[in-house]
């Protein structure tokens, strides 16, 4: 299972009642964090989360709210004993402006590890500080800076079939090796493969995570049966489609369309300007579009 938190769903600056957008995904004791506007860390003490937990933090682009929050972040996780590095992963651009991030932090009790990301491609690598099973996706947006969306891929162990293992010999040592998809040979020169004590295979846990672009055709292919789709939405009000061009942004409704054409099982609308006091009024209206719209606060939470 994969814990999911929305620290916060603002875009540009935080409010009294609103953190910068930033997501928060647990599985198995260890946490992804996707960007960091200032005070993230104050929000995931609100929300009930340890960052203490954090090993990959992924940055989609370097303007202000969503990377102002490192230093504060990563000294307070400093605090928390850890001599753990920690990776970051950012489009290739922004490692220079992280790095000066950085600077302000003296002497922190951990290393961070930074990884460039491509900006003009699609691109993954297999996060084993995390589980080997995940991949972490991303693919380049249209923004006014270089940013990158992502996706996590969590592949799922088949159920292990113990009645199977019985059957044929199989000493208990075996059985982990077998349940997480090792060939082994017993003493007897037999090769047993996963697929004979383990069960049918499972779907994949998808969650995509895009913000700060145009609704660009290729967020379809990328967000694809996504478990959880989470994308910007600055306003609900359809007249303002021009200035969200000029800016490269979204709409809530053009986040719809995305997710209905991707044929994605939820999205979760976040990233609002702080002009839309009430996002939610808008509700009805985005579930006409695409039926499983959630217009998010902070701290909304799911375990998928």
């Amino acid at each position: 299972m994969a814990d999911i938190c929305l620290l916060g769903t603002g875009g540009m600056l935080p409010l009294p009642e609103r953190f910068l957008t930033s997501l928060y995904a647990e599985y198995n004791g260890k946490a992804i964090l996707i960007d960091c506007g200032e005070g993230t860390q104050i929000a995931a003490a609100k929300h009930g989360l340890k960052i203490s937990r954090i090993e990959v933090i992924l940055i989609t682009h370097c303007h202000a709210d969503h990377v102002t929050g490192l230093p504060g972040l990563l000294l307070s996780i400093g605090n928390s004993s850890r001599i753990k590095p920690i990776d970051i992963f950012a489009p290739e651009s922004c490692l220079p402006v992280i790095e000066n991030l950085l600077s302000v932090c003296g002497g922190l009790p951990y290393k961070v590890e930074l990884h460039g990301l491509p900006e003009d491609i699609n691109y993954e690598f297999e996060a084993d500080m995390i589980d080997p099973l995940l991949t972490i996706k991303s693919m380049p947006l249209s923004h006014r800076v270089s940013c990158l969306g992502y996706s996590l891929v969590l592949r799922r162990r088949p159920e292990f079939l113990p009645q199977n293992a019985k059957a044929m010999n199989i000493p208990v040592e075996f059985w982990k090796r077998l349940h997480n998809g090792e060939t082994i040979t017993l003493s007897d020169g037999l090769r047993v493969p996963p697929e004979a004590v383990t069960g049918a295979k499972k779907k994949p846990l998808k969650i995509t995570y895009v913000t700060d672009t145009l609704p660009i055709p290729e967020i379809c292919l990328f967000a694809l049966d996504s478990d959880l789709f989470i994308c910007e939405g600055m306003y609900g009000i359809t007249e303002r489609k021009e200035s969200m061009d000029e800016k490269c942004h979204m709409l809530m409704q053009d986040a719809c369309n995305i997710a209905l054409e991707a044929e994605v099982r939820k999205l979760w609308l976040t990233h609002y300007s702080p002009a839309e006091k009430e996002p939610s009024v808008y509700a009805e209206e985005l579930r006409n579009i695409f039926h499983d719209t959630v217009v998010t606060e902070d701290g909304a939470k799911i375990t998928l």
